[in-house]
């Protein structure tokens, strides 16, 4: 049969492709229109074998072998199968299991059922050898497809190399036409002007871990605060402490704001015991939501009317269902700032009472519980569990609801009047 099959390592081809683009492997540093990739491979593997393509197979791991969102795009788009093995992690490194066995499989299969007469392979790794080598005892032509090397030297076994019919070179610029390397001169880079409240939070550092309510390490050198009475008093030693040593953390003390201090920022106060609280300028942000609603439940929990706002599934049809499914799939990229706004945008739109609104705006910065439990669990989705232990991390979190306001932001600001000083 005069038909090309490509075989895709993924790993291989987005890892090297990181590595020539952003100066490290590390598929988190680019972003992939996998439409364009796709056409790309087709255009090239049929140009090169002068064979009509059958198929092409994308090899990839993933935790659990469960589909993340850019492998649900795949495998709905012609002419592509994907093929899942397992992401395990090993002595601090995560790794693909099952991969290139599957690989070996299914090129050794596709020659020995005759199903194709030229075979593309994608892929550095040296363990497909014996699969390369059958598919040739089967009259099958084997080309062997590698990604411009960032030190100009191979990323392919020798023995690959060296066994192929053929060989070719995807260069810098064969490889931007779908890849890009991110910009990560910002977390989460601002559009239009925000109001005050949200501007104070995007440029505010990011904690570097404050899991379970602990206190975040900051890079930024030991400040000064300001006393009851005026006078200018040193950054308390204890915060130099380990984890171990160190006392729980407070508020007062160190200076640093959580949800619950920044919640009256924009508002009125609720009683005459209200008081706005003191934070220093250079303060790192904490989402603190475990130990936030521990006291908030405390204290009587959350207003009434705010208890009431609708969560986003009760707003949603069957039909937006799926809807939604459909753009989670094709459209959205799995971002955690952008997962914040495209679900902030679909609760907005399907609210029947712009008084919800309002009283979401109120909160800010802290979003209602049920709804901030919602809207990481709709995140999850995305896989940004994945490599993390079951858990979504601080600075992907802070991200999140950082998008979630930025489109609730967006929506009210010509409505809204300026802040209290």
């Amino acid at each position: 049969m005069d038909r090309c099959v490509v075989l895709v390592d993924a790993g291989y081809l987005l890892g090297a492709a990181a590595s020539l683009l952003a100066g490290e492997p590390t598929r988190s540093r680019i972003t992939v229109d996998h439409t364009a990739l796709i056409q790309a491979l087709r255009e090239r593997a049929e140009g090169d074998t002068e064979c009509a393509l059958l198929r092409i197979y994308w090899f990839d791991g993933a935790p659990d072998r469960v589909p993340q969102p850019e492998h649900r795009r795949l495998r709905v788009m012609p002419r592509v199968t994907v093929r899942l093995g397992a992401l395990t992690r090993s002595e601090g490194r995560w790794a693909q299991k099952g991969v290139d066995a599957a690989m070996h499989a299914e090129l050794t299969e596709l020659a020995r059922n005759r199903a194709c007469s030229d075979i593309v392979l994608v892929t550095g790794d040296g363990d497909l050898l014996p699969g390369l080598m059958s598919a040739k005892e089967h009259g099958v032509a084997v080309h062997l497809w590698a990604v411009q090397a960032a030190d100009g030297d191979y990323n392919q076994s020798e023995d690959l190399v060296a066994e192929a019919d053929e060989r070719r070179v995807l260069d810098r610029t064969w490889i931007t036409r779908a890849v890009r390397a991110k910009d990560l001169s910002g977390v989460c880079a601002p559009q239009p002007e925000p109001r005050p409240e949200i501007a104070a939070i995007l440029a505010a550092p990011l904690p570097e871990s404050a899991k379970n309510g602990g206190a975040p390490a900051s890079s930024a050198p030991p400040a000064e605060h300001t006393t009851a009475d005026g006078e200018r008093a040193p950054e308390d030693a204890a915060a130099e402490r380990t984890a171990e040593e160190a006392p729980p953390q407070r508020t007062e003390s160190t200076g640093v704001p959580t949800p619950k201090d920044l919640a009256g920022l924009g508002r009125p106060p609720h009683g005459p015991a209200h008081t706005q609280p003191a934070t220093s300028a250079g303060a790192t942000l904490r989402w603190s939501s475990d130990k936030g609603w521990i006291e908030r439940a405390s204290t009587g929990g959350e207003a009434p009317e705010i208890a009431a706002l609708p969560m986003l599934a009760q707003l949603t049809t069957a039909e937006q269902r799926w809807a939604d499914r459909e753009e989670d799939i094709t459209a959205v990229s799995g971002d955690p700032f952008e997962v914040g706004q495209v679900f902030a945008r679909r609760w907005i739109a399907r609210l029947s009472s712009q008084s919800h609104l309002h009283h979401l705006s109120g909160e800010y910065p802290r979003i209602p519980h049920r709804i901030d439990g919602e809207l990481l669990r709709y995140a999850a989705r995305f896989g940004l569990l994945a490599h993390k232990d079951d858990q979504i991390d601080e600075h992907d979190r802070y991200a999140i609801r950082a998008g979630f306001w930025r489109e609730v932001d967006a929506l009210t600001a010509t409505e809204r009047s300026p802040a209290a000083e």
